[in-house]
Parts: C-alpha cells; sequence; structure tokens
C-alpha cells in the first residue's frame, strides 16, 4: 500500500532508464501468468506501454487527475472481462510492471470522487482559475502541480478530468456537449491545449463505445453458443424418449 496522501508522489516509484518496454512487458506477464483474451489484448499492450513511458519522464507525477484517469480507461475497457476474479489482479500487475503502486492509485481515484460529491461544476472552474486554491485535498496538489514548468500531460489526464467533472453537483443534468465544453474551458484554464485535450477526449468516448459493443456481441455470440449446447444436449434424450414410446408394452403381442 501506498504512502498518505500529500505531496508525494505515491502512485509511482522511479524505475531505472535502462529498463525497456520488453522489460516491463516480462515483469507484467510473470506478475500475471494468465491468457488474455483477444479482445482485452489491444488494450493490455497500450497501457502497458503507456504506463512504462510516463514511468521514465522527469516530469512525470502519479497526481490525482491521472489516478482517475487511469482506473477510468481500465475499468471502462476491462468491463466484461472474464473470468471476473482475475480483473483485480490484471490491474495491479499492468501497473506493478512499470513500478505504479495500484492500491495507492485506486485510493487516490476514490478519494478524489469522493472529494468533488459535495462541489458544483462552477466550484470546480474556481479551484482551475486560483490553480488549486480552495480545492481539497487530493485535487489542490494536482491543479497546483499543472503550473510545474516540467509537467507532463498524458491523455489519461484528459480522461480523469471528464470524469471528475462528470461526479461534481449538477452535472448530471447538464447537456453531455455541454459538459464536454466546460472540461475543454478548464483543461484550457489549466494550461493544457484545448486540441490535444479535445482530441484524447474524443478518442476515448469513440473506442470506449467500439469496446462497449465489442463486448456485447462477444456476450452474445457466448450466449448463442451456449443455448446451442444445450439444445444438443436435450435432442438425444428427445429423440429417445420417442423411440420407445413406438416400442410394444411387455407382454403385449404385436399385431401381425
Amino acid at each position: 500500500m501506498g504512502a498518505a496522501l500529500g505531496s508525494q508522489d505515491l502512485g509511482c516509484t522511479c524505475v531505472s532508464a535502462a529498463l525497456t518496454v520488453a522489460d516491463s512487458k516480462r515483469a507484467f506477464h510473470r506478475a500475471f501468468p494468465y491468457v488474455i483474451g483477444p479482445l482485452y489484448r489491444r488494450m493490455v499492450d497500450e497501457l502497458l506501454v503507456e504506463l512504462h513511458l510516463l514511468s521514465r519522464q522527469q516530469g512525470f507525477k502519479a497526481d490525482p487527475l491521472f489516478a482517475v484517469g487511469l482506473v477510468q480507461v481500465f475499468d471502462g475497457f476491462a468491463k466484461g472481462y472474464r473470468p471476473e476474479a482475475q480483473k483485480a489482479p490484471l490491474f495491479d500487475a499492468l501497473c506493478s510492471a512499470s513500478g505504479f503502486d495500484a492500491a495507492a492509485l485506486r485510493q487516490q481515484h476514490g478519494q478524489a470522487l469522493a472529494a468533488m460529491g459535495s462541489h458544483s461544476v462552477d466550484a470546480v472552474r474556481q479551484w482551475v482559475e486560483q490553480q488549486g486554491q480552495g480545492a481539497p485535498e487530493p485535487l489542490a496538489q494536482a491543479l497546483a502541480g499543472i503550473q510545474r514548468p516540467d509537467f507532463h500531460y498524458s491523455r489519461l489526464m484528459a480522461v480523469g478530468l471528464m470524469a471528475l467533472l462528470e461526479q461534481a453537483q449538477g452535472a448530471d443534468a447538464m447537456d453531455p456537449a455541454a459538459l464536454r465544453d466546460s472540461a475543454h474551458d478548464l483543461g484550457a484554464s489549466m494550461g493544457l491545449l484545448r486540441d490535444r485535450l479535445d482530441r484524447d477526449l474524443k478518442l476515448y468516448a469513440s473506442n470506449l463505445e467500439k469496446m462497449a459493443q465489442a463486448v456485447e456481441l462477444m456476450e452474445e455470440t457466448v450466449a448463442a453458443e451456449k443455448r446451442k449446447r444445450e439444445r444438443r444436449a436435450t435432442a438425444p434424450t428427445a429423440s429417445e424418449d420417442a423411440a420407445n414410446g413406438n416400442e410394444s408394452a411387455p407382454g403385449v403381442p404385436s399385431v401381425g
């Protein structure tokens, strides 16, 4: 488990600069020695590479924006993963392979979302304009950290920003397009490039929708195969019953 929340980068421990993506992949497979379904392999591979590259960036900090974004992306794209019991070990292995603390990131994710629940979108906008002043911890630290000269942006932060806004009071009554516009405006106020933020959020939403459709199709296919197996299993019994019904009753001579 990571250290207590504070100014430390509790979600990540530095990895050696000599470690390669291949090293991270080997570490992942040692930690998660299970077969990954074809539908989820791309998601796993992309997150493995992204987390490895982020762990090597000196200006990158595993702050709450990143934590929320990473957990949202994983939970969204791992929806429907089977067996269900392997989802948590999969996330742990993805994180640990590049020096990230999965438990600490989950903790940051939960605390950040809980902190948003009692504040409005307007309050969030005010926090951003004041570079985190007045925001609840740990969000204040994350907002202030964006102003660092060596700040390193990740697309996961864009997803995290959107997820946090969706938790704010009154957000559920807003039109989805208006909420995205708010995320773009806030991102620009935070110093993030609006075009890049917009592109990352659109790509995330599009890929998530495609993944949801693929999972739905997979589940329908599995259900159809199950029904076929059940019909095949009951078919011989029905045939035998019909055959037995055509036989003469014991002791009764057949007509001839």
